[in-house]
């Protein structure tokens, strides 16, 4: 379930626990080699492959795995992906974004729309949505770095935008265009990052009542279980006492 911090409350990924690996893992083969064929197939000059490398690793995949699939983008494997943003609301009104990567886009569209309709949301067109989420870089740390002020001192010599310490972490936050100039910053004060991503992050956060927060999660789960589906990200924030109820 989505946490309490800033972040977390607009990132839902299930845990370990929650999710089949195999399932976890193709979705991180995929994002790996669609990186790796974004640009050069070196991390160190692809700060897309870098970010997945780094998430596939938080994750456990296996060296083997994380290779394999970077070498399908060199080999120039008959795998091809789009590239697919949708957008819509959920229950309680909150507002949904869904990045895909995906062979068929007609397969993932229907199945996107059909979730949304099966559990009281809503498929929107592009943009409907997405004007209430800022499109930034995310690199996350974890508590044990420093204090806030430390933190503070440390986003500013970097370039970042500005840190969100709370007691999961320290989210230091940069504009696309100085993402990867702000992470390899980070790293060289604070070595590598627990996550960094390119992410959907809402600008406000909408309570949502138990009842139709109850259905949200179920619309969540069955949105980020689809193979095609990479995240999705929203502006809700849960009550305490569903999160509970949850077992979050």
């Amino acid at each position: 379930m989505a946490g309490h911090s800033q972040f977390k409350n607009i990132m839902h990924r299930k845990g370990k626990q929650d999710k089949e690996r195999s399932k976890l893992f193709a979705k991180l083969s995929r994002e790996l080699t669609v990186a790796a064929k974004s640009g050069l197939p070196d991390p160190a000059h692809n700060p897309r492959l870098r970010s997945a490398m780094i998430a596939a690793r938080q994750e456990s995949m296996p060296k083997d795995n994380i290779e394999r699939a970077i070498q399908k983008a060199v080999g120039g494997g008959d795998e091809n992906y789009d590239e697919v943003r949708y957008e819509g609301r959920g229950p309680g009104g909150v507002a949904l974004i869904v990045q895909a990567l995906t062979d068929n886009r007609n397969r993932t569209s229907a199945d996107v729309r059909a979730a949304f309709s099966k559990y009281g949301g809503a498929m929107a067109e592009n943009g409907s949505v997405s004007f209430m989420f800022d499109h930034v870089g995310v690199i996350a740390y974890p508590p044990q770095k420093g204090g806030e002020d430390a933190m503070l001192e440390v986003a500013l010599d970097a370039g970042a935008d500005e840190c969100v310490t709370s007691a999961d972490g320290h989210e230091f936050i940069s504009a696309i265009d100085g993402y990867a100039a702000v992470r390899e910053a980070l790293e060289a004060k604070l070595g590598q990052p627990a996550s960094a991503a390119i992410v959907w992050r809402a600008k406000d956060s909408v309570a949502v009542a138990d009842d139709a927060g109850e259905m949200l999660v179920k619309l969540i789960d069955v949105l980020d279980d689809h193979d095609d589906v990479q995240t999705v990200y929203g502006n809700y924030e849960l009550s305490d006492a569903l999160m509970a109820k949850l077992g979050a």
